[in-house]
């Protein structure tokens, strides 16, 4: 056989075997991450929200397994996603501050799911800075400039509405559309519902007043009212277009080998929620679907961290995750929810428009938090700052009618060192550190943090972050400037 004909005949066997290498790894599962902004883990009906109404998401979670013991570690938007995309801490990526983008060097797991063969796409709020985008084959970000602000008498901000893809989603579907149809597939779809500011009439039904569930934290007023009302429409909004997404799924027939995940990146935008290491900031709302493989109508109480999504993701497309990565699959979960996961999850905060540096670990009934910055007050992100809820608080504050628990954002000095039974106190407002009863438990938790700080290089802050809004107004300080990257706010100090 000339040997022309024959490399011609190897060279067809060889893309044959390969065709059919390729055409048995497309089996593999495809993958949706959709993140909410600013969504609390129990403002939707399936976790037992009576008045909001969140139907996909209802389906959504009761087609698949929830998760109600799911936890962040980071409540500020940006370190959040920098901390779920790299399946590490917050401080391990050089990403920890709001508006850091994420440095070049870190490791994703979309990274290494696009290096095995998937195609990797994301639509809606970025937020991770330019060179992440290298790690998916497209990226349709939404620009978030609906959050600029204009004051009013009431101390609002009004400037939003979704004539110009304000939820983030609008592209949702056309980016699911676009995927190549011969490739497993891993979609990164970022809301910016429920963030801040809010208008009326988001959706043609709006949310009442009458409909808002107020924690202890929260003073029970009618501008209060208003304002969860409104936040409870964006909500909605979202809920829209992730039933959306799923109906996309079922018309291209791909819905029974597609494992879709819900999360949100923090807490609900409000006094003592977000940019904190209570429960209230860093708890998430977790679904996932599988249909065929996760049984419908689960739900788990282990205990599992955002850093962990990633690395399930890697576990059930079956590629190994990076040395870097920190994240443990909860692979196991999915298939029995009573296996347990963790014994303890971390948290952490560190600037948000002001300064701050807490640290905290929970397990299943006790929260210990390490203030770093006592000597400063509370104080939540500056939307919120502006918002109806915080000037009520600061109104009733003034006027000596601000209830013992609803003060904590207004104290300082602060205690260093808080302890919670959430057994016993799930809204975390006792601070049981100096109760004997509870120090074996303490020193416990504390060991279990100073160890974790340790093992993952968590250094003592030297310099501290300027506040670039007032804390009580919400209006941005002289000098206030774009934040850059880790390595360029240290040249600058």
């Amino acid at each position: 056989m000339p040997t022309s004909l024959s490399s011609c005949l190897l060279a067809a066997l060889w893309l044959a075997v390969s065709s059919s290498a390729i055409v048995a790894q497309d089996n593999r599962p495809n993958f949706i991450l959709m993140i909410a902004d600013d969504m609390a883990f129990d403002d939707c009906g399936a976790a037992g929200h009576p008045h909001i109404r969140t139907p996909n998401l209802d389906k959504l979670a009761q087609s698949g397994m929830v998760f109600e013991q799911a936890f962040l570690t980071c409540s500020s938007c940006s370190p959040s996603r920098s901390s779920i995309i790299t399946c590490r801490y917050p401080h391990m990526t050089d990403a920890e501050q709001l508006h850091w983008p994420l440095p070049a060097d870190q490791e994703t797991f979309v990274r290494l799911l696009k290096e095995a063969g998937y195609y990797t796409a994301a639509s809606g709020k970025w937020h991770l800075g330019s060179d992440a985008k290298k790690h998916f084959d497209r990226v349709n970000e939404t620009p978030t400039a609906g959050f600029r602000l204009r004051s009013d008498a009431q101390g609002g901000a009004i400037t939003k509405s979704d004539k110009n893809n304000a939820s983030g989603c609008a592209n949702w579907v056309a980016t699911l559309a676009a995927r190549p149809k011969d490739r497993p597939f891993f979609l990164w779809l970022a809301a910016i519902d429920p963030h801040r500011n809010y208008a009326p009439n988001t959706i043609s039904r709006p949310h009442q007043p009458a409909d808002a569930v107020l924690p202890p934290y929260i003073p029970d007023t009618p501008e209060v009212r208003r304002d969860f009302a409104l936040y409870y429409d964006e909500i909605a909004r979202l809920d829209y277009y992730v039933g959306s997404v799923l109906e996309a799924l079922e018309v291209q027939g791909v819905s029974d080998n597609t494992v879709v995940i819900f999360i949100s990146d923090n807490g609900r935008p409000f006094p003592r929620c977000k940019t904190t290491v209570f429960d209230s900031g860093i708890q998430t709302p977790l679904f996932v679907r599988w249909p065929g493989k996760i049984a419908p109508n689960s739900r788990t109480q282990s205990l599992v961290s955002s850093i962990d999504i990633g690395t399930t993701i890697l576990d059930l497309a079956g590629i190994p995750k990076s040395n870097s990565m920190l994240g443990e699959s909860f692979g196991s979960v999915l298939s029995d929810p009573a296996t347990p996961h963790r014994n303890y999850i971390f948290a952490e905060h560190n600037w948000h428009d002001y300064d701050a540096n807490q640290r905290g670990v929970r397990s299943a009934q006790f929260k210990y938090i390490r203030n770093f910055d006592s000597e400063l007050t509370l104080s939540p992100p500056a939307d919120a700052v502006r918002s109806p809820t915080f000037r009520a608080m600061q109104q009733a504050r003034d006027e000596g009618v601000l209830g013992p628990d609803q003060r904590q954002c207004f104290v300082a000095p602060r205690a260093q060192e808080e302890f919670y039974d959430l057994e016993s106190d799930p809204h975390e407002l006792t601070n049981v550190a100096t109760v004997p009863k509870y120090a074996k438990q303490l020193q416990r938790h504390q060991e279990i943090l100073r160890h974790w700080r340790s093992t993952t290089d968590d250094a003592e802050r030297t310099v501290r972050s300027d506040d670039e809004f007032d804390r009580e107004t919400g209006d941005p300080l002289p000098n206030r400037r774009p934040r850059g990257s880790k390595a360029e706010m240290r040249k600058s100090s």
